[in-house]
């Protein structure tokens, strides 16, 4: 029964700039306690593209075009922009009996459990972290777990410009097509690709969810608006 799985609060933080929230991310891990609660952000990202530790300057191709920050996240290099669900599960995944590698499996599914909502087949490939519809990449993960604890997370294209990622090697892939959910069914909004995507997440892991339009104490911005 729901009301007996443990609760994790749901943040809606808008449309913001990656470093605020990436320190943010950093605070909320470094101040959270063995018993602190979960969390998840959901948002959107002005364009930038961010470098994985396994990043490699060279897969960007264009690098004066767009903002490029390098972070701590697993993986190599992805773009973030405006039609782009971004979702940062802070997680302690020690209290929920499971590895980081079984989060991203739990992650992709979610991500392949949402899609199927629209009846969109999609899949996962191995040794190469995200979801695929066909050839093309339509989601991207890079997490970090410190003190057994998540954050960073995925992003999901739903309705955007995708031409930024003609200026990068997405995943440190020459050549790899990327696709969205427009391109895919009707009636696809963001906000009603999130309920879903939230509802599959929370299922992955066991949670419930409380959705709460308060920011967080590690928050110290209010989302931008545009």
């Amino acid at each position: 029964m729901d009301a007996l799985k443990p609760e994790w609060t749901i943040r809606e933080l808008g449309m913001q700039h990656y470093q605020p929230v990436w320190d943010a991310m950093e605070r909320f891990t470094a101040e959270r306690g063995e018993d602190g609660a979960d969390e998840l952000w959901l948002l959107e990202h002005f364009p930038v593209y961010t470098l994985g530790q396994a990043g490699k300057p060279e897969h960007i191709l264009n690098p004066k075009a767009i903002e490029v920050i390098r972070c701590n996240r697993g993986g190599q290099v992805t773009y973030h922009g405006p039609g782009q669900i971004v979702a940062y599960p802070l997680v302690n995944i020690r209290r929920l009996g499971i590895g980081a590698r079984e989060l991203v499996h739990r992650i992709e599914q979610a991500i392949i459990d949402t899609l199927a909502h629209w009846q969109i087949n999609a899949e996962r490939r191995l040794g190469a972290p995200g979801v695929y519809v066909g050839d093309a990449k339509i989601a991207a993960l890079g997490l970090r777990v410190r003190h057994g604890c998540s954050f960073h997370g995925l992003s999901f294209n739903i309705n955007m410009d995708l031409s930024p990622y003609y200026g990068i090697n997405p995943c440190g892939f020459s050549g790899l097509q990327v696709i969205q959910m427009v391109e895919l069914a009707e009636n696809v909004s963001l906000s009603d690709v999130a309920q879903v995507l939230v509802q599959q997440l929370s299922s992955q892991l066991g949670l419930r969810a409380n959705w709460n339009a308060e920011l967080p104490s590690a928050l110290n911005f209010a989302p931008v608006s545009v």
